[in-house]
């Protein structure tokens, strides 16, 4: 009686692993098809960032312009109203997808001291004519587009024009665009986010299964010690201490 009562409870014990491991390998197979379109376009631009400041990889079919556009009369007073000028004018089909307002400031060169000045100058920072000293104008710096066209627009309050700068990407540099998120609304963020968590779940299921799958677990984790410690190794061999 006991005998078959222990039996039991081991045969119990065999289904809830066998059980436990078929779901992880279900589950861990519908995420990776979820991500695997995904995947295949992070890693094919993945592997052109990787290695374009190395290798000095540029980016093909990539052409660039710039042009300047005059204001019209009056001038937009705020930087929103500039941006929603600038959509009807550069034609582009959804607002802005960056503002960025820098303030007036000291030009650089007063905040430095500014260059020494012979005979009775005095050495110090260049000063208007009310002695103050000289200050560089409000910048407003806009950008429009997607991943495979952007215009990035440049205004200084108080010009009368504002500079342009086009740039039409080619497939890899589109691809890359992609995967940095730039220019890209926020849906296309979160749907990343999903691959993301993805892959930390495949990488967490996959240890699952190699673990409940393999009897040779002292060699896998030799092998994933050695791993551990090569990747730390290189990826702080460059830190500054």
């Amino acid at each position: 009686m006991a005998e078959a009562a222990a039996t039991a409870l081991t045969s119990n014990r065999v289904n809830r692993r066998l059980a436990f491991v078929r779901w992880v390998r279900r589950t861990h197979g519908w995420f990776g098809l979820w991500g695997a379109l995904l995947g295949l376009m992070a890693g094919t631009s993945g592997i052109w960032l990787n290695h374009r400041s190395v290798m000095k990889l540029e980016l093909p079919d990539q052409q660039q312009s710039s042009t300047q556009i005059p204001l019209p009369d009056p001038r937009p007073e705020t930087a929103n109203a500039m941006a929603a000028w600038l959509q009807g004018v550069l034609k582009a089909d959804r607002p802005a997808n960056n503002i960025r307002v820098e303030r007036s400031r000291p030009v650089p060169w007063a905040e430095r001291g500014g260059p020494e000045r012979s005979g009775s100058e005095r050495s110090g920072p260049e000063r208007s004519g009310e002695g103050r000293p000289a200050m560089q104008p409000e910048r407003w710096t806009f950008a429009f587009g997607g991943p495979n066209k952007v215009m990035q627009v440049e205004y200084w309050v108080g010009n009368r024009s504002a500079s342009v700068r086009t740039t039409q990407n080619g497939f890899i540099a589109t691809l890359t665009n992609l995967h940095k998120g730039t220019t890209m609304p926020a849906p296309w963020i979160l749907l990343i986010d999903t691959l993301a968590g993805a892959m930390i779940f495949l990488s967490i299921s996959g240890t699952i299964l190699w673990w409940e799958t393999h009897r040779r677990r002292l060699a896998g984790i030799v092998i994933f010690g050695i791993s551990v410690i090569v990747t730390a190794a290189l990826a702080m061999s460059p830190l500054q201490w």
